[in-house]
């Protein structure tokens, strides 16, 4: 079973903890990583652009001209698509759907796929508690000076440190997460992360026993 070094607050090592194989030991898998974060991506997506068809823009039902006699091509509609405020033809729609399926399994393997390639590659930090009295950034700010090495990096806490969460918030190349909702965009966005040794104490016991 492998190891992380834990540190304090001033960047001290103070203690190693035992990482679960079956969490921080698989083998790395890119078409499995590749499919997760695809997944992901178009899961987050939001239909933005909209068209509207000739049935739904505005204007009257009323021919335009007679058929016949006035020279003009014949048109039945000022909603016509060839028409200026004319609907649109095969536009984009808000019904537009990207949504994907991956099985939970495999979502998981993915997520521990990811966070074992970090530990493969020392981006995993973990302190052995994170006190911040106060939420300042100040505070959050002069904790991660002691981690130069971490300038891209991402807090992942548990419930009821909303003092860190918060003292984290203004700090441009920190983000924070929730541990119980942490997902593969979390992980591969950033280049380190950041526990508590409860926190990977969870992740042991959560996934512990998982194939």
């Amino acid at each position: 079973m492998a190891t992380a070094k834990i540190y304090n607050q001033e960047g001290k090592e103070i203690s190693e903890l035992k990482l679960a194989e079956t969490v921080f030991g698989l083998r790395f898998n890119a078409d499995l990583l590749h499919q997760a974060v695809r997944v992901a991506l178009a899961n987050k997506r939001q239909v933005l652009a909209s068209t509207k068809g000739r049935s739904e823009v505005s204007g009257g039902g009323k021919k335009p001209w007679k058929q016949k006699g006035t020279g003009r091509a014949r048109h039945g509609s000022i909603r016509s698509p060839i028409w200026r405020h004319g609907g649109v033809s095969f536009g984009p729609t808000a019904e537009k759907n990207f949504k994907l399926k991956i099985n939970k399994k495999m979502a998981k393997r993915a997520l521990l796929t990811a966070l074992s390639a970090k530990s493969r590659d020392n981006e995993i930090i973990i302190f052995d508690d994170l006190k911040i009295t106060a939420p300042k950034t100040k505070e959050m700010a002069a904790v991660m000076q002691n981690f130069p090495q971490a300038k891209n990096a991402l807090l992942v806490l548990d419930k009821g440190v909303e003092n860190a969460r918060r003292a984290a918030r203004n700090l441009p190349n920190l983000g924070t997460a929730d541990l119980g909702s942490l997902n593969i965009l979390d992980v591969l966005s950033y280049r380190y992360l950041i526990f508590t040794k409860s926190g990977i104490e969870f992740l042991n016991k959560k996934y512990g026993s998982a194939e």
